[in-house]
């Protein structure tokens, strides 16, 4: 029997679906409510026709959201909407999991310049813990707001912190190269990624100004206490989901392969969803999974270490962190809900 209620706000996108299809089949939750502003009424399943005889569901509109006394709530909402909601509804009634940005960052200055809007409800930026359970697992067990990294953070943040933590690398000059499939865009059409212009085509874009790298280099910060200095540079792929990240930085003491690939097996060797690989992994390798799969090596030529990380960003990027983000809170095994097996091929 279920022990514990949960909301969707913004069930209609492709993070609000993925959080559906995981919620459904969690065997200690039950969903409240899912709301849409613009299909409030509509049978869920009308809108994802894949949860057709799995859910009927009825969408709402967020404004019945206090008709409800849930444990948790999902905001899967566009950067600058999420606010508003935590604004209006405070942390008292039930605890927040958040997957815009609007509560990654911990400044609303910094907010303010990278997202080019006015946060409103930045008096709630203290109480946000950052849900990368790999880092912060003990305080998100106690958090009321918790801010659900974004997709290609995650991919990057993994393999790095282990080797700035326990001093491998230099914390300047470090190279982010990451590739990520058109659903971490969101489900709006939009002209970059219309089929036409996306189909047999690869792309940069946001270089130097994206967002995502103030996320970086600040979660960096807070938890190994040095300040780093990225280059991050987002590419879209003519995929549908998954992220393949690179990272290229400089040893700052001796190293060799052997020594950087057991820092790793030491570092993840108990996660749930962290696996060491042994040769660089591929997209197939996380599909439809939590896992991030990580690879890191030495090379002695060019004196770089390379790290190799993938993930699927509408699960371990997103929806799938949620989840887990979620049983930590909630005192359950972390992988409740979550055990699913990549599909490959």
């Amino acid at each position: 029997m279920p022990k514990f209620k949960a909301g969707i706000v913004g069930a209609t996108g492709y993070t609000g679906s993925e959080l559906l299809r995981l919620l459904l089949q969690h065997p200690d939750i039950s969903i409240e409510f899912v709301t849409s502003e613009s299909k409030a009424g509509e049978r869920i399943s009308s809108i994802h026709p894949h949860l057709l005889d799995i859910s009927d569901i009825k969408l709402e509109s967020v404004r019945n959201v206090s008709e409800y006394s849930p444990d948790v709530v999902f905001l899967a909402l566009p950067h600058g909407v999420s606010m508003n909601f935590v604004k209006e509804h405070g942390l008292d009634r039930f605890t927040i999991i958040d997957l815009s940005g609007d509560f990654r960052l911990g400044s609303r200055s910094i907010y303010e310049e990278w997202y080019n809007k006015k946060h409103i409800a930045s008096e709630y930026m203290d109480d946000a813990v950052y849900g990368l359970p790999e880092l912060y697992r003990d305080k998100i067990r106690n958090a009321k707001l918790i801010a659900n990294p974004g997709c290609y953070p995650t991919s990057a943040i993994i393999p790095l912190t282990p080797l700035i933590k326990y001093g491998f690398i230099n914390t300047s000059g470090i190279v982010i190269d990451s590739k990520s499939g058109v659903t971490g865009a969101g489900a709006k059409a939009k002209p970059g990624t219309h089929f036409p212009d996306l189909f047999g085509n690869f792309s940069a874009y946001g270089i130097g100004s994206h967002r995502h790298m103030p996320e970086i280099e600040s979660v960096i910060q807070g938890y190994t206490g040095f300040t780093t200095e990225v280059l991050f540079t987002p590419h879209l792929l003519p995929i549908d989901r998954g992220i393949l990240t690179t990272t290229y930085s400089t040893p700052k003491k001796e190293v060799s392969k052997e020594t950087v690939e057991e820092l790793f097996h030491s570092v993840f060797e108990k996660e749930h969803f962290v696996r060491v690989v042994d040769k660089p992994p591929m997209l197939k390798h996380v599909r439809g999974s939590n896992y991030c799969d990580v690879y890191a090596t030495y090379d002695e030529r060019t004196n770089k270490i390379i790290t190799v990380s993938t993930i699927d960003n509408l699960m371990k990027g997103a929806a799938g962190q949620a989840v887990q983000n979620m049983n930590i809170l909630f005192g359950l095994i972390e992988s409740t809900g979550l055990k699913h097996i990549p599909l490959n091929p």
